[in-house]
């Protein structure tokens, strides 16, 4: 009998090559009609796959209740939609078709264009491959089988797949040997797993159609991009679609042009230009970031942006990131335009001799970083070529880094609160299987104090193994905004390994040279990608401490603005920004023009409020709070500005009045 053990830790005996499926059915009839795929030893596997007759395997089996099983649906439908896209159109290339966060792609290269109005006739048809109850079979074949069918189908793509699999660039041991999945006139190079039938597709929705360069080369290709969204529950479907539909209108490239806050060039691709109103907004997160810092014990620090080439081979960066940095001679020399700010770090502490009583050094830089990322992928201030990151680097003793961490988790906190971000996903990312430096020891004490921190921290945490960075394990946090979308910002890094290469050292009690340990943090992370995240997240409607805009004094008639002029002084005067609208509009069309603009509060002036030196208060979303004077106006705002908004200035006033 063959043997495996299940989740709870017992051990089931089975007949010898029984399937997974077979071994559900063993188990009870529910369980195996519930059943999607499964975990052998960890490895994702289909139901059909056989348990080995030796050994002692784990096995999980999955079924729609598994956070893994969503991700197998996907991938299953992006199948059956490459399958849809088949049977629609002749001469059909197939690219690549992936799983995606919340929903599948596919690529395809076709002689007709996809619109996004054919996307409802691709549904109709996967419908039908739904109906038709196909199973996905799964068969091995040698290197030389698959690329003669793949070559005798026309698909160029895979036939290319393959042969990078069989010779792998770097040089290592390619594959002999393949997995390609069929479901019924479909064929495709696949490793799976996948849902046992088409039937158990759940609920699909085409979104939308995309350009992508074939493997996000522009010199290659432009295939065209089906994206798609899948849930296994038709109400949760119904509910996501409803998200994008709100994500759609808090779009930070709209919403950017709307209030004028920055644009892109073609004189520039993936390089933003800030605008007056963007620069304040910009201003506020850095003055706000400053001040924290300074509390925490952090310096500032300002590196270069172009260092030498020898520099970057010596932090390894050449080896994991020289395909997306810029070159540059200078003098005949060899330089590159950083992608990190780390080794100017690095420097800075190697500049100086120091002491064990100067542990902890924290170094923080809002440092200007370039990336060459392919055009393809670029997408307003999400995706850039040049961006800021708040990073810092703590150089500390190597007792010390739980309880440096541990602070560096508390600081996380403390910078996302004012922005509404109190849920958070927690990661922890562990040591990569190739490409690390530093040894076994160093990635072992690294990441136990990690998880020593976070342990202490009373936050819940999921381990992402073999996600870390090429030098240390890492901490990630992502956000939660208001419609429900995750984004990961935050992270920290434990380094043994950098300080070793470049020599640093710190004299200790017993007077002997000894080696710090280096944490790396970013806590908004790219500070253009987090501007994006809460542009969409506040929907531009930002609280008064980050508008561009705080307050619009309106005044009721042309004769008022003498008045309306000497209020908006005062408020300019008591370091509040302000903007006055001295057009001859009715006083309606001003304050729903103030909404638009979404400037927190309206100050309403006309005759009466001129001769008791007083303002009608509006504020953006409450309307009329009430009539107050400008003094108590000031003092309630700076109250909210001082809160981050916990003291809310309407309140404060309709108390007052």
């Amino acid at each position: 009998m063959a043997k495996l053990r299940l989740p709870d830790g017992k051990v089931l005996e089975t007949a010898p090559g029984s399937s997974v499926a077979d071994v559900a059915l063993q188990i009870g009839p529910r369980l195996a009609k519930a059943a999607v795929a499964a975990r052998l030893d960890g490895n994702p596997v289909d139901l059909s796959a056989k348990i080995p007759d030796e050994g002692e395997p784990t096995l999980e089996i999955l079924t729609e209740k598994s956070d893994a099983a969503l991700e197998i649906l996907r991938h299953s439908l992006s199948h059956v939609m490459a399958q849809a896209v088949g049977r629609l159109y002749g001469n059909v290339k197939f690219a690549i078709g992936p799983a995606i966060e919340n929903g599948f792609y596919y690529d395809f290269d076709l002689p007709e264009r996809i619109k996004d109005e054919d996307l409802l006739r691709i549904e109709e048809e996967m419908r039908r491959i739904v109906a038709e109850k196909i199973p996905f079979v799964r068969r091995e074949l040698t290197i030389a089988e698959a690329r003669q069918l793949m070559t005798e189908k026309g698909q160029a793509y895979k036939v290319e797949m393959i042969d990078d699999l069989s010779k792998p660039a770097d040089g290592s041991a390619g594959a002999t040997s393949v997995s390609v999945y069929e479901d019924g006139d479909f064929v495709d190079l696949c490793r799976g797993p996948h849902v046992p039938d088409t039937s158990r597709a759940g609920a699909f929705k085409l979104t939308h159609v995309a350009g992508a360069y074939w493997r996000g080369d522009e010199k290659r290709p432009m295939l065209q991009r089906i994206y798609g969204t899948a849930f296994w529950d038709a109400k949760v479907l119904e509910k996501h679609l409803a998200q994008l539909e709100e994500a759609k209108k808090r779009d930070h490239r709209r919403i950017g042009v709307d209030m004028d806050l920055f644009s892109f060039h073609d004189e520039g691709p993936g390089f933003a230009f800030f605008h007056p109103r963007g620069m304040v907004i910009w201003n506020a997160l850095t003055d706000f970031w400053r001040a924290v810092h300074r509390r925490h014990g952090y310096s500032e620090i300002r590196t270069p942006i172009i260092l030498s080439e020898s520099l970057w081979r010596q932090s390894g960066h050449w080896d994991h990131y020289r395909n997306n940095m810029y070159f540059t001679k200078i003098d005949e020399h060899d330089y590159a335009v950083k992608p990190m700010n780390c080794p100017g770090g690095l420097l800075v502490y190697k500049a100086r001799p120091h002491s064990y009583k100067e542990l902890p050094i924290k170094n923080a830089e809002l440092g200007l970083v370039h990336r060459h990322e392919k055009s393809g992928v670029l997408h307003g201030l999400v995706r850039v070529r040049q961006f800021t990151q708040d990073d810092a680097h703590i150089f500390c003793l190597p007792e010390q880094v739980a309880e440096e961490v541990g602070k560096v988790i508390g600081l996380v906190r403390e910078l996302y609160a004012p922005f509404g971000f109190e849920e958070m996903r927690v990661e922890l990312s562990t040591r990569p299987e190739k490409d690390t430096i530093g040894s076994d020891e160093m990635w072992e004490m690294a990441t136990s104090s990690l998880q020593q921190a976070l342990d202490g921290s009373g936050l819940e945490y999921k381990v992402n193994a073999g996600d870390g960075a090429f030098y240390g394990p890492k901490i990630d946090f992502h956000l939660r905004d208001c419609i429900g979308r995750t984004h990961q910002c935050g992270t920290i890094q434990a380094d043994f390994a950098m300080p070793e290469r470049f020599g640093l050292t710190y004299v200790g009690a017993d007077n002997q040279e000894h080696r710090p340990v280096m944490i790396h943090r970013a806590i908004f992370g790219s500070l253009e990608r987090f501007l994006a995240i809460i542009i969409e997240h506040f929907g531009g409607a930002f609280p008064l401490w980050l508008a561009p805009t705080q307050f619009a004094v309106l005044p009721v008639s042309e004769k008022c603005n003498e008045y309306a002029q000497k209020v908006r002084d005062q408020l300019f005067d008591a370091g509040l920004r302000v903007e006055i609208d001295l057009r001859s509009d009715k006083i309606g069309a001003k304050i729903r023009d103030a909404s638009l603009a979404k400037t927190p509060y309206m100050l309403v002036v006309g005759l009466r409020e001129a001769e008791n030196g007083g303002v009608a208060l509006r504020e953006r979303t409450a309307g009329d709070v009430g009539p107050a004077t400008v003094e108590l106006v000031i003092a309630a705002a700076r109250k909210e500005i001082e809160t981050f908004g916990k003291s809310r200035m309407a309140e404060g006033i309709e108390t007052e009045v």
